[in-house]
Parts: structure tokens; sequence; C-alpha cells
């Protein structure tokens, strides 16, 4: 579609009442009631298991950390101090300054993907718009994007090019519903030191003051959202200032702006035009629930129907946080699900910060590749999907920690995933905290335990008590002795299995083939 049919469309679709919309877009009514009512989950996503994330824009650029636009303006936190010395006091050099002398020199979108296709994703996905209201791909209705400054171009464009030419589907992120209260700390000051009581950039700054700078013609108000939640003059110490954001500005909600329909309307022309230009397959909103009432199923809506009217079925997969029955994938962020869950679902998780920060590789503290895998493990055998956010440098490059566990992730991927992960379903239980843990998936009509803590010698599989085994198996080994009785399954494992990364048994007997769940 061209991008002046796409601004069409989605104009289209805003000019029209919310209960109309449905029948003008396609078949999924955009009401609550037709979210749950057309919901399902494809089976491309209940058969991938595991997507990769590359949760990069200008935040990742002092690769600092989590962030860093809201921290920057808190006196007491890190990147404050990091901002300061970077690019200079938050009353002349605020975020804008970051966007601004962000290059992006060594992004190559093929690399990146490509590392994280090897390390078994079965699906890609790009962040769209974070928090900080930076659009990464051309926006008819925000300035404030990569096309007109920073890196200069269409970086989710690039991002899906990447993903398709790997035959991958592909996925975005889209953070921006919550910028109007995530940006207030801009409005803020220093409460100690020699600029005690000046007010940051945001409060300051108008559209003339761009004369001369890169973002000439924009307004600074329309990416800091304007003085909604502007903290009193007199606080006294940086504490009282983060305490005051975090009673106000820091309150996570999904309600349109009190007195400001136009901020979700905008939000919603932004989010209809994103998914008309790329078709994401996967679309991932961040927070608790959909945004902005009624705006929010209408974004839902219609996403669903561009995917139906690509493809001819229901194919796409939304999240929209910790919010179940609403019609979209239940998402838990860095946490699992305590047990299988008669729905699919899915964990969001990060091997470090969800924005790149060089600590993590200095200090050797990424989440290592081992854990990632039982986190895997665990999550499948309760019907999850794993979504890992392996972090991308500031200049758009992986460093060397992220892609060494990213090849031990796809070698372990490319036996033990392809047999137990991998369009796999979980079982009648998901598992066993015997002998450092056990997880049961099924595929291909047989049960597969993926071991945990592996120890040679004697196991004890109690979940497979009574049955009729007919025989064991390692996963890239041979056949194992075993043993059945009225209260387990015994298994010897070998010798040297402890040094293996959760290494697979497949159990072949009637009860795999009849304990398969949905």
């Amino acid at each position: 579609m061209r991008r002046r049919d796409v601004l069409a469309s989605g104009a289209a679709l805003l000019a029209l009442p919310p209960g109309l919309r449905a029948q003008a877009s396609g078949p999924v009514a955009t009401t609550p009631e037709g979210l749950r009512a057309a919901f399902t989950v494809p089976d491309w996503y209940r058969d991938a298991k595991l997507g990769l994330w590359a949760h990069w824009g200008p935040q990742c650029a002092p690769e600092a950390g989590d962030w860093y636009g809201r921290h920057l303006y808190l006196q007491d936190q890190p990147q404050a101090a990091v901002h300061r010395e970077r690019y200079g006091h938050p009353v002349e050099h605020g975020f804008i300054d970051v966007i601004e002398s962000w290059r992006a020199e060594r992004w190559d979108p093929d690399a990146v993907f490509g590392a994280y296709a090897a390390a078994g994703a079965r699906f890609l996905v790009a962040m769209a718009c974070h928090h900080d209201n930076f659009d990464l791909f051309p926006s008819a209705h925000h300035g404030w994007n990569s096309t007109r400054l920073g890196p200069r171009r269409d970086l989710v464009g690039r991002w899906a090019a990447a993903a398709r030419r790997l035959g991958l589907p592909f996925g975005v992120s889209n953070h921006a519903s919550h910028a109007w209260h995530w940006w207030q700390t801009a409005y803020g000051y220093d409460t100690v030191g020699p600029r005690r009581g000046e007010r940051y950039d945001a409060y300051r700054l108008t559209a003339a003051d761009g004369r001369g700078r890169a973002w000439q013609g924009l307004d600074p108000q329309a990416l800091y959202t304007g003085p909604r939640m502007v903290p009193p003059d007199g606080l006294d110490s940086p504490a009282a200032m983060r305490a005051w954001h975090d009673a106000n500005s820091g309150q996570w909600v999904e309600t349109v702006p009190p007195g400001d329909e136009a901020f979700a309307q905008n939000w919603l022309a932004r989010q209809v035009a994103l998914v008309e230009a790329y078709q994401p397959d996967f679309l991932y909103q961040d927070g608790y629930s959909l945004p902005f009432g009624d705006i929010g199923v209408a974004a839902a809506a219609h996403f669903y129907n561009q995917a139906i009217a690509r493809t001819g079925e229901f194919a796409g997969v939304m999240t929209a946080g910790f919010t179940e029955g609403q019609g979209t994938l239940l998402n838990l962020e860095r946490r699992v699900a305590e047990a299988i869950r008669p729905e699919p679902w899915q964990t969001a998780t990060c091997i470090g910060d969800w924005h790149y920060n060089r600590a993590r590789y200095l200090e050797r503290s990424y989440v290592p590749s081992a854990d990632v895998i039982r986190q895997l493990a665990d999550v499948v055998a309760k019907n999850g999907t794993l979504l890992l956010s392996v972090p991308v440098r500031g200049d758009g490059s992986l460093d060397e920690l992220e892609l060494e566990i990213l090849q031990q992730l796809g070698a372990w991927m490319a036996r033990e995933g392809e047999a137990a992960i991998y369009g796999s379903r979980p079982w009648r239980v998901f598992g066993e905290e015997t002998a450092g843990g056990v997880r049961y998936t099924v595929k291909g009509g047989a049960l597969h335990a993926l071991l945990l803590q592996p120890r040679a010698g004697a196991l004890r599989l109690a979940a497979l008590r009574g049955e009729a085994v007919e025989r064991v198996t390692l996963v890239g080994g041979g056949p194992l002795s075993f043993s059945t009785a009225a209260d387990g399954l015994d298994v010897i494992l070998p010798g040297g299995i402890a040094d293996r990364t959760v290494p697979v048994l497949r159990i072949d007997s009637r009860l795999s083939q009849q304990g398969e769940r949905g």
C-alpha cells in the first residue's frame, strides 16, 4: 500500500464513530464483545514458542539502561549524572539532544535479526515507539520520528524487510500511550545544587527555539506531551522530587489524558498508520490493558482485521498487558505463570535491561543462556511462549557477549528445541521438582522430559507412576535404562549429563499419546 493510501485509510477509520469502524474495516467488531468473540491464537504462534525482540530506540544511545528519558530528569537517578556528563545540564540539554546526536551508525538489521533467527527465534519483533514518544518510522501524524531526526531512516521498515527476508513473522511494539504521564519529569527542576529551581528544557522550549537546529519546524511540546503534572516549586531534595512524581506522574494508567481526547486520537492515528504500512503479524501494546477505552478497542480490531484481510484468517497476535478476557493474548512481563494455563499466553523478559546498558557487558551480568533455556522450558511446559529481548547497542550492533548467548541458545534449540519445544503442547502436568526440576511437553506422539538441573544416576519421575513405558531415549544420545514401578519411572542418567544444559528425555508410552493438552 502506498504511503498516501495508508494515511487516507487511517483518516477514514478515525472519522467513523467507534461503533461503525468495524463494518468499514473487517469482520472483527469494534467493541469489547466483538474482540472477545473473534479472538483466537493462530497456529503459527502456538507452534513458535520463542520470539526475539529488538527493544531499541534513542534511549539506547547513552547505553545507560532503562527509562533513560524519564530518569535523566530525576536528579538522584544514575542516568541524571550520565546525562550531565555526556550531553550537558537538562535545563539546556534534554532528551532532544540525545535524539539529535543518535546516528545508529553500525546498525545492520539483517545482522541483528539474522543472529536472532540463528538463536532459534520463530518470530522477530522491533520497537516502533517507546514511552519517549519518538516514532521509529515515518509518520504524517507526528514529526518527532526517525526519518526526520537522529538516524534519518525508516527503522521499522528496514526491520520488517529483514524479518521477511528470513521468512519469519514480524512484530512491532508500541509503548507510546503512556507518554503523556511518563514525560512529566522533564517539566521538573534540580532541588539541590547550583541550578536549583531552574526548570528543565521541556518547561521552557517552544517551536521557535528550534530555529537553526535539526528539529526546526517541530514543537517540543509534541514530543514531551505538554505540562500536565508539573511538580510545584519548593521541593527541597531529590527524594522529595522523586516521591512527588511517583505519586503523580508515575502512576501507570490506561485512560485518556484528562481533558485531552486529541492525544488519544493522535495515538490511534499513528497506530493505524503503523499497522497499515508494515502489516505486522504480532503487536505488543505495552501496559496493563488496552489503552484509552474504546480507542484501544478500535486499534485492536483494526489490527486483527488487517491480518484477516491479508491472510484470509484470524492470523494476528496482539498482547495488551496483564488483563485477561479482553480479546488479546495474556502477557506477563518478567514473570511466569504458576501452572498450565488453558489458553496460550506469553512471558516477555530480557537478558539485561530493556534498553541497552553497557554496565551489563562490563560486569558480565547478562542472564546466561542456560537460565534462558530453563525459563523457556518452564514457560512452554505451561502452554506459554517466551518473548526475549536481547538489547541492541546505541550504534545498532550486538556486543560479543550477547552474540555468545545467542549462539549457545541456538545450539540448544537446533537439537533439543526441535525435539521438545517447537510445535509442542503441554502435558497433563507441567512438571515436578524432583532432582533439580523436570518440565514436560508433548510432541509427535511422545512425552518429553526437560531436565533443568540434571545429575548422573537414578532419576525418579513420579508423574509417570504406574505407566507402561516402552522406551526412554536421551535426545542427541541414545536409549537409556529404565524401570517402572507403582510410585514412578526410574531412569538411569549417564555420567557427564550434568555438563549438558537442559537435556531432554523422549519417553514413548501410551500415556504420552493420551496426555497431550490443547
